[in-house]
């Protein structure tokens, strides 16, 4: 996305100019506003599902494949849109782009309200995630061009405060409004949110565009990335209701069959992904040499930290998020929680992540960034093994505010640094599809994760759930399979229901019991992703050697514009926005 031109700003009307650091605009600061509000619609969408997951459930009869494709499928769209729609906005306008993605996101919020269907309700969602990929990058690089120096600095702190924030508190708007009216509102309420940011962006944000984005679009590497990426999820997700290798289940789309007691559909459509994304490796490469637009700059992972950096951030947003969609499901399951005081549990992790987001620069100015990072991870390791160890049938849920919290802090010292970890070696003219290509890897991650961890979940239940009942003598085998299905596809939202069933009150304490025992598996598992990451970081090179290779020239780090501080996707390639000691 970045330029290939020498590093300029840009005039109110879209035309270069070498004089000056940042584009002159009247109300800066009220065009900040303007996209921190559509920023902030689509964070919170992306977190604020996993509280509503249970009123779902009930409402509409989502299975358990179904409310992780809710989840998966916002950040697997994202993920697959990302760069794409950044090099759209850089060749046809960045405030065109975010209107036309915040048009798209609210469409997608009133199909996602009005659904009265799974299937409906997982589209609806794809066409959210279609307006958000829209509006993230644009925002961004709206944002990066209209500062500079101390106030870019400023920008981009409000920016993460707004992200993070956003994303920490969407439960708790999600369970007021669940409780309060309905599920369907955590949806419509977006309407006048979009229509203030949009009337905000067309009143005091200029339009921007970038230089040359190279000779057309890739659309066979978006046709190559998305279709891996999403036959990877898939298989993850479905291997549940079709088997893992083995077919339980018959499968039939079009000429496509997979019949009970063949192989699954589920390692199939894993290895066919895998498979599509190798392909995409050799395309980008072919791209490239024929001096084509390419989806993926492969040079980039040349860069030891950059390769390192981003194989982390994949690593531990499988974990990171991953655990915050069990806890709602666990926590109406088992306890019988309203949604309003699940969200305020989950919502704990803000005072965590707001704390440690607004610190980490001056930790970073002692430890050093990297070293920030695996602060990050070892608090987030930590945190999710006590929310392990708190997981309890008898137990109040709210001692789990305590490992939230120092989750959170781990989640806000990680968030607040790592791409600026990954992006401190890249070449400046690079900055902007590099860190358009840290964002997709961890949208892949949380995809990936929401998948994995549901998999876990929901495999543990039924497996634990039906040793425990075959100790039960007074419950036929006949009423212990049905009981294991009803408590499987519900996700656990029939547990509640089953108490007022005379006769299963000891089914009921074994199905609380095992969906506890499958949560904490899913909590180890999350804590094991972060963990790998945390080593995987070790091959990241040190601070010091990292400042002294990539140092730009002065002449390059005080030209401003789009090379350097006009990075259209990340606040870390921005004069005055690392978080280095250098830049601090």
């Amino acid at each position: 996305m970045a330029d290939d031109a020498p590093a300029k700003s840009e005039s109110p009307t879209g035309e270069r100019t070498a004089d000056k650091a940042a584009l002159e605009v009247p109300h800066p600061w009220w065009a900040l506003t303007a996209t921190l509000i559509g920023l902030s619609m689509i964070i919170i969408d992306g977190s604020i599902v996993n509280v509503l997951l249970p009123d779902m459930v009930k409402d509409i009869g989502l299975t358990q494949t179904d409310t992780q494709w809710v989840n998966s499928i916002y950040s697997l769209v994202f993920a697959a849109l990302l760069i794409t729609v950044g090099l759209m906005a850089d060749r046809h306008g960045r405030r065109l782009l975010f209107v036309m993605g915040t048009v798209v996101f609210l469409v997608g919020s009133v199909l996602s309200g009005s659904a009265q269907d799974p299937g409906f309700l997982i589209g609806s969602r794809a066409i959210q995630a279609v307006g958000a990929s829209m509006m993230l990058p644009s925002s961004i690089a709206v944002i990066n061009v209209m500062f500079s120096g101390k106030q870019r600095a400023m920008a981009f702190g409000f920016w993460g405060a707004v992200f993070g924030g956003a994303a920490a508190l969407g439960p708790l708007l999600g369970g007021w409004l669940a409780q309060d009216f309905s599920w369907r509102y955590a949806f419509y309420v977006n309407i006048p949110v979009g229509i203030i940011a949009t009337i905000m962006v067309l009143k005091f944000v200029p339009e921007t565009k970038g230089g040359d984005t190279g000779e057309g679009l890739d659309i066979g590497g978006v046709l190559l990335s998305a279709s891996g990426l999403g036959l990877i999820v898939y298989g993850l997700i479905e291997g549940q209701q079709y088997g893992w290798w083995t077919a339980i289940a018959d499968f039939d789309l079009g000429p496509i069959h997979f019949n009970e007691g063949g192989v699954s559909i589920a390692p199939v459509a894993i290895f066919v992904g895998i498979l599509l994304l190798v392909i995409l490796v050799f395309w980008e490469e072919h791209r490239a040499r024929m001096g084509k637009g390419i989806l993926i700059d492969l040079s980039l992972f040349r860069i030891p930290r950059y390769a390192f950096g981003n194989v982390v951030a994949l690593i531990v947003a499988l974990g990171e998020f991953g655990i915050l969609f069990v806890l709602p499901l666990w926590m109406v399951a088992v306890h019988g929680l309203d949604l309003i005081t699940v969200g305020a549990i989950l919502a704990t992790l803000a005072v965590g992540t707001l704390g440690a987001g607004g610190a980490a620069r001056h930790v970073s100015a002692v430890l050093g960034s990297t070293n920030v990072v695996r602060l990050g991870m070892v608090l987030e390791i930590i945190g999710i093994l006590g929310i392990a160890a708190l997981l309890s049938v008898t137990l109040s849920p709210w001692w789990l505010v305590i490992p939230l919290i120092v989750y959170g802090i781990g989640l806000g010292f990680d968030s607040a640094q790592l791409t600026n970890v990954v992006l401190s070696d890249v070449p400046p003219i690079k900055s902007g599809q590099a860190s358009a290509m840290t964002s997709t890897f961890r949208q892949v991650g949380s995809a990936l994760g929401a998948a994995v961890i549901g998999a876990v979940l929901f495999t543990g239940l039924g497996n634990i759930l039906s040793d425990e009942l075959a100790q039960e003598s007074g419950i036929s085998s006949e009423q212990q399979a049905q009981i294991v299905n009803t408590v499987q596809s519900s996700a656990g939202q029939a547990i509640p229901s089953l108490e007022n069933v005379p006769g299963l009150g000891v089914a009921v304490t074994d199905a609380k019991e095992a969906y506890t025992e499958a949560a904490k598996l899913t909590a180890f598992v999350a804590a094991i992703f972060v963990f790998a990451g945390l080593l995987f970081s070790f091959g990241l090179p040190s601070d010091r050697k990292a400042k002294d290779e990539a140092d730009p020239a002065p002449d390059e780090e005080n030209s401003g514009g789009d090379a350097v501080g006009g990075n259209p996707d990340d606040p870390a390639a921005a004069p005055g926005a690392g978080d280095t000691p250098a830049t601090t």
